[in-house]
């Protein structure tokens, strides 16, 4: 959300955490999760789902008449589970090094470690992070084989020519999900719940965000990587931000490259599904992007060439406004800001709550998020 269009290491050396500012990340966190796992879903018609998630570039693993399993080409687990109910995000499972990781939080929590279903394998440790959503860390769970991913394409750059007698044909189908990427919150206790994750799963911080004018309040969003040492990660596995009301924004899945990111975009079209914004470039992480609704009104993002980071950067600042979203692209919409009148209502009712409640959201911060959206 930055205008800034330099390096990260730039960012950090003109707009750096400044002497008291929040660090990014625990100095001695619980664990140290390795990825997202799945996110779980609610939704009231599984057949309406599944045949968007198949247009979307899912795999079925398993349906019954009470929950759907999807999953994308790489090899690991399920990455998203439907399940029959009234339209709701459930919550996140992250993956832990092995077994004796979710016993230590468990132990740290007062928490107990289960066993998941046999559908699932492994052990989970079900908590509630303090905006209330349900985080899993799981370890042992069964591994799915491998499935044919679109190739990446064989590209000429100006005059450095990699490809002759060949043409560029991407065919219009679905963009095959290779896997998941990370998911977005709001949360109306964002320093809270940012901490609590850096304590409790050991994340990091690849950027954090402040209103305009407000630096010294501290940040109100964050893009959050795993700590995996020297071992390259997501830009963000998980990104949270302070707003009225606690919610889901977007998850997003990686697939191959452009030409399969933006041919799978018309296959939507031309089915008939609603583009919320695309296509386009992000400057936090750098991923080529494309956002759709679902038909319950999920916001889900197919993205490529995204940002790998190691756990060496320190986290980068900058201000918050609608028009750094992206590097290149059409300007964010009204839907994807949450500025449609159905979404405005939604925010509008929670706002006497948020600003009378224990939470981060007061007036200042309003007056704040109000400017970010129309700059």
């Amino acid at each position: 959300m930055s205008s800034h269009h330099g390096t990260h290491n730039d960012l950090h050396t003109d707009q750096g955490a400044r002497r008291g500012e929040h660090p990014g990340r625990a100095v001695n966190p619980v664990i140290k999760v390795e990825d997202l796992a799945w996110l779980e879903f609610q939704k009231p018609d599984l057949s309406a789902s599944e045949q968007f998630a198949h247009a979307f570039g899912f795999a079925t693993v398993s349906r019954t008449s009470e929950e759907l399993q999807l999953r994308g080409s790489d090899a690991g687990s399920t990455c998203v589970i439907v399940r029959r109910g009234p339209s709701k995000y459930l919550g996140a499972a992250f993956r832990a090094a092995d077994s004796s990781d979710v016993l230590r939080l468990a132990d740290a929590t007062g928490a107990k470690a289960d066993k998941l279903p046999e559908s699932l394998g492994g052990v989970t440790v079900d908590l509630t992070d303090p905006s209330g959503a349900m985080v899993r860390v799981v370890a042992d769970t069964h591994q799915l084989a491998d499935l044919r991913s679109q190739p990446t394409r064989t590209f000429n750059f100006g005059h450095e020519v990699t490809r002759t007698n060949g043409t560029q044909r991407p065919p219009r189908e679905p963009a095959t999900i290779q896997r998941l990427g990370h998911v977005v919150l709001q949360t109306t206790s964002y320093l809270k719940t940012l901490n609590w994750y850096l304590e409790h799963l050991g994340l990091i911080v690849s950027d954090f965000k402040y209103f305009a004018g407000q630096r010294d309040r501290g940040p109100t969003m964050s893009f959050i990587r795993c700590d995996r040492g020297t071992t390259p990660t997501d830009h963000h596995t998980m990104a949270m931000l302070l707003g009225p009301r606690n919610r889901y924004v977007h998850s997003a899945y990686q697939v191959a490259d452009l030409d399969t990111l933006a041919a799978g975009g018309e296959y939507l079209l031309h089915h008939g599904y609603q583009r919320s914004w695309g296509i386009g470039r992000h400057i936090e992480g750098s991923q080529i992007f494309d956002y759709w609704r679902d038909p319950d009104g999920f916001l889900v993002e197919h993205y490529a060439d995204g940002d790998l980071f190691d756990c060496t950067l320190k986290p980068g600042w900058s201000e918050m406004t609608a028009s750094g979203l992206a590097q290149w692209g059409p300007p964010a919409s009204k839907d994807f800001l949450g500025l449609t009148p159905k979404q405005t209502l939604r925010e509008l009712a929670a706002m006497p709550g948020a600003l009378r409640g224990d939470n981060e959201f007061d007036l200042t911060r309003l007056r704040g998020l109000l400017k970010a959206a129309s700059r």
